[in-house]
């Protein structure tokens, strides 16, 4: 990790539980395995991700041929200022990870996969989100 990335995640994590570490896999985890952005985050007019509104939520831009019942047509905002964290608190994003189940005990509508992550890996995520503005 770059000096640079350190000073950042340092004043971004300070009075947190989580570290550095934690962060940057977490980050790997969300940007590189899972590929949260692709629906997560919105697309400028030529096709680009809007790193302006990274994670924020979006209306998809796919969806099926065949009507598919609870098909969500929009992605929630993934940072801590949009509801999900709002609602789940970081108690509750970890939970839904590694169970595959929101707090109601219900797993997500389509089109989000269901992930059951380690716990280390789940938190690791939540950390990186955590870090989001």
């Amino acid at each position: 990790m770059s000096l640079a990335r350190c000073v950042v995640f340092a004043i971004i994590l300070a009075g947190s539980a989580y570290s550095a570490d934690q962060v940057e896999r977490g980050k790997y985890l969300v940007e590189e395995v899972g590929k949260c952005q692709d629906c997560h985050t919105p697309r400028q007019a030529d096709g680009q991700l809007d790193k302006t509104q990274w994670l924020k939520g979006t209306v998809l831009d796919f969806q099926p041929i065949n009507p598919v019942p609870g098909w969500h047509k929009t992605s929630p905002d993934l940072t801590p200022s949009g509801r999900l964290w709002e609602r789940w608190g970081e108690k509750g994003l970890v939970g839904f990870l590694t169970t595959g189940k929101g707090p109601s005990g219900h797993a997500a509508d389509p089109p989000m996969p269901t992930y059951t992550l380690k716990a280390e890996d789940a938190e690791a995520v939540v950390a990186y989100l955590k870090t989001l503005k």
